[in-house]
């Protein structure tokens, strides 16, 4: 892979990584966002025994398992 290339993929998983941040964000303060799949709210699912904390749609489309201690 050329450097190039690889600056590129860096960008991109850049820019992802931030996106998601961005979102966490957004549904933590609780603003209503929209799955850009599904159209459906995103929503905080919050950490049980069996699960760790999520922000997820209802369709599961959008699934960002969150690490919180």
């Amino acid at each position: 892979m050329d450097t190039s290339r690889l600056k590129s993929f860096s960008k991109l998983t850049a820019k992802s990584y931030n996106d998601q941040k961005a979102l966490i964000k957004k549904v933590l303060l609780g603003r209503p966002m929209q799955c850009k799949s599904c159209r459906k709210e995103i929503q905080f699912v919050a950490k049980t025994t069996n699960s760790a904390a999520r922000v997820r749609c209802k369709a599961g489309c959008t699934d960002i398992e969150l690490d919180i201690g």
